[in-house]
């Protein structure tokens, strides 16, 4: 080698001559990663940067080959050769296949034997999260946010993509195909039926292109569901409320309820109080393992706000023969 070839590979790493071995792999870690092709597409600047940095670490991380560094300069490899030295577990960047790993993290890693240190991922065993959120790029019905994770563990990295799909009761009740927008592609989604709110349903394949594992990760639909004016959802049950006549609560009857599969005869019995909850059994929503929760029937006495002269008439009339007081106990009520 030349002197006007000569490296200064302590200024390369941008560390001091005394410098330890833990600085030395810091400085590496932290300019491998600024420098890294899939960090900088076309760069070639970068590209001879990152070389020069691991040629750098080549030799000072070796005690042989950076002992000798130190005595002979320029004249180093001459020196190793003279003295029969092996290259040992050295590296040839030059045309080192990267491919093998899953990861530049575990080619790192794999590299440096393992860096300790908060923040830092430990050989594959370590792991650190990226998030962002709210990012410019998604649309498509009803969708309101987006997040990205990425993660380094025993499987490699991945870049998952999370976002809130807005669906109607009726398109969670049936199932429905959407057609969503994800960046640059448009794909089609099948949301099976029975779909809650907070489900989340994974379609693989469609979250962000990772640019270290060079793979994609998975699109995670969270389900909301527009309010519905009629059915809410109390737990896994479906409720609605439906209005009675005070006759009818005083009386019983049969009425006529809305359910998801249309409308139902329902018994209402004598003497029922307001509020109170009649069940309809399998009329609710799908489970997951099949069959169907119940719907929950509220009761409200809707009390008139006109009536006939003749209603009025007989409402008087009961009121003069009337047996009960609900207030009767109010008497012994005392603070």
């Amino acid at each position: 080698m030349a002197s006007t070839d000569f490296k200064d590979y302590y200024a390369v790493l941008g560390v001091s001559k005394t410098a330890d071995a833990s600085e030395i792999k810091k400085a590496f870690r932290k300019l491998a990663l600024k420098y890294h092709p899939d960090r900088n597409p076309d760069d070639k600047v970068a590209e001879a940067r990152f070389k020069e940095v691991n040629e750098a670490y080549e030799v000072l991380s070796d005690t042989d080959k950076r002992k000798k560094y130190d005595s002979y300069g320029q004249y180093w490899k001459q020196a190793s050769q003279a003295g029969g030295y092996s290259r040992g577990a050295g590296v040839d960047f030059g045309g080192f296949d990267f491919g093998q790993y899953g990861s530049f993290e575990e080619f790192i890693n794999d590299l440096l034997g393992g860096l300790g240190g908060s923040g830092a991922s430990r050989g594959k065993t370590g792991n650190y999260t990226y998030r962002t959120s709210t990012q410019p790029g998604w649309s498509g019905y009803g969708s309101t946010s987006r997040s990205s994770r990425y993660s380094a563990g025993t499987n490699g990295q991945s870049a998952d993509t999370e976002a809130t799909l807005r669906l109607t009761l009726p398109e969670a009740f049936r199932g429905v195909q959407k057609r969503l927008t994800v960046g640059n592609e448009t794909i089609n989604v099948r949301i099976p039926a029975g779909a809650k709110p907070g489900v989340r349903v994974r379609v693989r394949g469609k979250g962000q292109f990772n640019s270290y594992s060079r793979k994609r990760g998975d699109l995670y639909l969270s389900v909301e569901l527009a309010p519905h004016a009629f059915f809410q959802f109390e737990g896994d049950n479906l409720v609605c409320e439906v209005p009675v006549t005070p006759d009818e609560a005083v009386l019983g009857a049969s009425i006529e309820v809305p359910t998801l599969d249309g409308m139902v005869t329902m018994k209402v019995p004598a003497g029922i109080r307001s509020g109170q909850s009649l069940r309809l059994r399998g009329k609710g929503w799908p489970k997951p393992k099949g069959g169907r929760s119940d719907q929950l029937v509220k009761i409200a006495i809707a009390t008139p706000k006109s009536i006939s002269k003749k209603e009025r008439e007989y409402y008087e009339k009961i009121r003069s023969i009337r047996s009960t007081d609900p207030r009767s106990h109010f008497s012994k009520i005392s603070i």
